[in-house]
Formats: structure tokens, C-alpha cells, sequence
């Protein structure tokens, strides 16, 4: 079985994705229970990294956590594919299994990843407290 790889839109104009890697686990709430595709999960933001110049810094806010991480160049690129079904359009003497041909195409190239290897950082803070004030008796 032969299966075709496609590129409509050529090597310079294709999209470019990047892979999101975490340490850990993303779990939805309890209460969710329906398809996850296109659940919001957090806030990914680019930001300057401290250290280095070259390498560019993200965070990641997912509800009170702070992720952050390096975007790290992968060292093969990957490619997204898409899987179509083709007809070979012959007769009526083929099998159907027979007429159908897979086609595989491509809708973006990964060569980076954002990787997020450290422990997030907790944002949530103390609730300001309330100091009794103290009255002092007048001076005499």
C-alpha cells in the first residue's frame, strides 16, 4: 500500500506550530465532561529571559499556577498531517477497500518547543489583614 504525502502550500509558506511540553499532568475538572478540543486550559504569554539573550522566554498561568519555560529548537523537525481519503475512481469490478487510496497531508512543520521543566510558582497571595488600631490615652 502506497500512501502519498502532500504539500499544497511548499516548504517556505507552510504554517508554523510548536509543541507545548509540560512536566506533569493537565486534568479538567471533575464537573467537565465533554470533548476537551477547544477547552481553554491557561494563558500562554511570551516574556523576556532573564539569563540569556538567545533563548526566548514564556509563561504558562493555568488557573493559580505559573509556568515558566525556554523555547528549545527541536533537533529533526516533525510535520502535521492531516489523513484524506482519496477514490481511485475505477470501475465497479474493484472491491471498494481496493478503490479507496489514502493521501496524507501536510498543514504544518514543528521545529520548536516550549519547554516548561520547572515547578509552577503559586500565585495566590495572603488577603491583606485588617490591624486593630490602638488608641492611646490622651496626655495630660
Amino acid at each position: 500500500m502506497q500512501i502519498r504525502v502532500q504539500c499544497g502550500c511548499g516548504e517556505s509558506s507552510c504554517p508554523e506550530w510548536a509543541v507545548v511540553e509540560l512536566q506533569g499532568v493537565v486534568q479538567p475538572q471533575a464537573s467537565f465532561a465533554g470533548d476537551i478540543r477547544g477547552l481553554h486550559i491557561g494563558r500562554l504569554c511570551s516574556a523576556p529571559s532573564p539569563s540569556s539573550s538567545s533563548k526566548a522566554g514564556y509563561t504558562f498561568t493555568v488557573g493559580y499556577h505559573e509556568l515558566a519555560g525556554t523555547k528549545v529548537t527541536l533537533k529533526k523537525p516533525l510535520l502535521v498531517l492531516r489523513k484524506k481519503k482519496v477514490n481511485a475512481g475505477c470501475g465497479e469490478q474493484e472491491p471498494p477497500a481496493a478503490a479507496e487510496e489514502v493521501e496524507l497531508e501536510v498543514i504544518g512543520i514543528i521545529r520548536h518547543k516550549i519547554l516548561f521543566k520547572d515547578r509552577p510558582k503559586a500565585l495566590i497571595s495572603k488577603p491583606p489583614t485588617k490591624e486593630k488600631k490602638t488608641v492611646q490615652p490622651a496626655a495630660k
